[in-house]
Formats: structure tokens, C-alpha cells, sequence
């Protein structure tokens, strides 16, 4: 089959080894520039990563192999809009068990996360909060939806579907895309100062694998790459409601 483009196709296949690769290649970048965003609120370098995935099933794959991927019409509007109120809700779910446990410590994931938005404070900020919520908004459903699961839904489930099964390899790409975000929360920088909350890190990456895991259900209800991405980017719209109307 001629998934890969000519001057690729002898050097790579749907295997667990390209998935392995690709998982390393991405992830080990994005962690590392994460973390740096974490520390300094400078985004341009993930943005730059998340980027360059949305070009990789394009630049690697033939037609054939971004239809392989699921990169393909889905089968109707019903299913993508589901896909959205789907991702919204589970968003919900996590944002109300840190609420529950950690209230508005650093230990709640979001409040967390809110710490690395470069806005300004005070009244200005009050009467600019729609507009700096619009941008950070449709960043949030672009860049990450688009670029994670392209790579994570499409090119590394295919990969480890190829000796796995659907469903085996939804695991494993779920598990990565998991532990992945916990550059976003997990490993805290703080008073500047790093630091592991154990705890609250373990049901993040729980919470992400599970994400991940309706992701995927939501490509498979579409029969479409783009249920993941529209899941994906409704959960990130909802969190981007939630830390500037609850945490802000």
C-alpha cells in the first residue's frame, strides 16, 4: 500500500517502532518547551512544535495515508457536534474534582495552568477579559486540538494499530499523550523553585489518558480524525472558560 510518500516510503511503515519514534521525536521537545512556558509564559516554541504536527501527515503521507489515518470526511455534523458538547463535559468533570480537592491552590491543575497566561491584572484586565478570552479561546481550539491529534489520534494509533488492534493502541497513545501533559501540570515551578506533586499529578495524567481515550471514541463514532480534534477542542474551549471565569 502506498501510505507514505516516495522519498519516505523505504525507511518507514505503520509499526510500533515509528509510533515509539514519533512519540520521542514530539514528546520529549514539546515537554521540555512546555515547561520553559511554564517558567516564563513564552509559548512560541510549543506553538512551533504543535505547528509542525499539524504539518506531518501532510509532509510523510501519501492521500491514501492520511485517509488511513482517519484524516477524512466524517460522517455527518451530528456526530462533531456531539464530539464538542462531549468534550466539554468531560472538561467539567475534571475541572469540578480539582475545585473539589485543591479548591484555588496551585494543587488544582487549572489554577495552575492559569498561572502561565500572560495577562495583565487589575481593572484592565477586568475590562479586557472577554477579548483576552476570544484569543486565548481560539488559540487553545487550534493549536493543540489540531496538532495532538494528527499526531496522537492519527499517525501513533496507526502505528500501533498495525500489530495491536484498535483498541491496544489506544492505550498506548492515550498513556503517552498523559504522561506528555504533565509538563503542563505535575512537575510545578513555583516560587521559583521546581517541585513533583505526587497526588495531584497522578489523577492529572489520569485525567488526560481518559480525555484521550474519549477522543478516540469520538473519531470512531465519526469515522473521522476530525471527532477527535472538534472533542479536543471543545474540552480546551471549556477549560479556557473555566480559568477565566472561575480562576481569574
Amino acid at each position: 500500500m502506498g501510505y507514505f510518500r516516495a522519498f519516505i516510503k523505504d525507511s518507514l511503515r505503520f509499526d510500533w517502532r515509528t509510533g515509539l519514534a514519533l512519540i520521542l521525536i514530539f514528546g520529549i521537545p514539546r515537554f521540555i518547551t512546555v515547561l520553559h512556558a511554564s517558567k516564563t509564559g513564552d509559548y512560541r516554541f510549543t506553538s512551533i512544535i504543535f505547528v509542525a504536527m499539524w504539518i506531518l501527515p501532510f509532509l510523510l503521507l501519501t492521500k491514501l495515508g492520511r485517509k488511513e489515518i482517519g484524516l477524512k470526511k466524517p460522517t455527518g455534523f451530528i456526530p462533531l457536534l456531539w464530539a464538542f458538547l462531549v468534550g466539554g463535559l468531560v472538561c467539567l468533570g475534571v475541572w469540578l474534582i480539582g475545585t473539589w480537592l485543591y479548591a484555588d491552590t496551585v494543587q488544582n491543575w487549572m489554577v495552575y495552568i492559569s498561572q502561565s497566561y500572560q495577562v495583565p491584572s487589575g481593572p484592565s484586565f477586568e475590562a479586557l477579559k472577554f477579548q483576552y478570552f476570544m484569543v486565548f479561546a481560539t488559540m487553545g481550539m487550534l493549536f493543540s486540538p489540531i496538532g495532538e491529534e494528527f499526531l496522537y489520534r492519527g499517525l501513533i494509533h496507526r502505528c500501533f494499530s498495525e500489530g495491536l488492534g484498535d483498541n491496544k493502541a489506544s492505550l498506548i497513545d492515550s498513556l503517552a499523550f498523559g504522561v506528555t501533559h504533565l509538563a503542563h501540570f505535575g512537575i510545578l515551578f513555583i516560587d521559583g523553585k521546581w517541585m513533583f506533586s505526587w497526588v495531584p499529578a497522578f489523577l492529572w495524567v489520569l485525567f488526560m489518558f481518559s480525555a484521550s481515550r474519549v477522543f478516540f471514541m469520538m473519531k470512531r463514532k465519526s469515522y473521522s480524525l476530525w471527532g477527535a480534534v472538534i472533542c479536543h477542542a471543545g474540552f480546551n474551549l471549556a477549560m479556557t472558560y473555566f480559568i477565566f471565569y472561575y480562576v481569574f
